[in-house]
């Protein structure tokens, strides 16, 4: 299993290939929390959020990244495998910033039909 600190040097990595222009407002940066989070809506402590992006408010624009919900999910994974999916996370999260930015729904509405469908192999009907 990978550990926080190894975590965070992935984050690092992946990050510094990324281009400058995405971190453009992003004035809170990437925090990654040991915690793990569980979405408010999970119905057997099954879906966990990896990652989350926030805007407004006192912090401004910022990623957070749970990586006690990437251990819970993923900790089975090799090392190389969670980085891949570590960053397919980063590059979810930043198409949010873009999409805020630009006053655009997309993923938001994507991510919305996801829960729906979730919720509903809970509660067909």
């Amino acid at each position: 299993m990978v550990s926080l600190n190894e975590m965070e040097a992935m984050l690092e990595e992946i990050l510094a290939r990324f281009p400058q222009d995405l971190f453009k407002d992003l004035n809170g940066g990437i925090i990654l929390l040991p915690e793990k989070k569980l979405n408010a809506h999970s119905r057997n402590n099954d879906l966990y959020v990896l990652a989350e992006y926030s805007c407004g408010g006192n912090m401004g624009r910022y990623i957070t990244v749970y990586y006690g919900s990437f251990m819970r999910v993923y900790g089975h994974f090799t090392d190389e495998e969670l980085k891949k999916q570590l960053e397919s996370t980063l590059k979810h999260e930043f198409i949010h910033h873009l999409e805020s930015l630009g006053g655009e729904r997309s993923l938001e509405i994507k991510d919305e039909i996801f829960l729906s469908d979730y919720l509903d192999r809970y509660d067909p009907g």
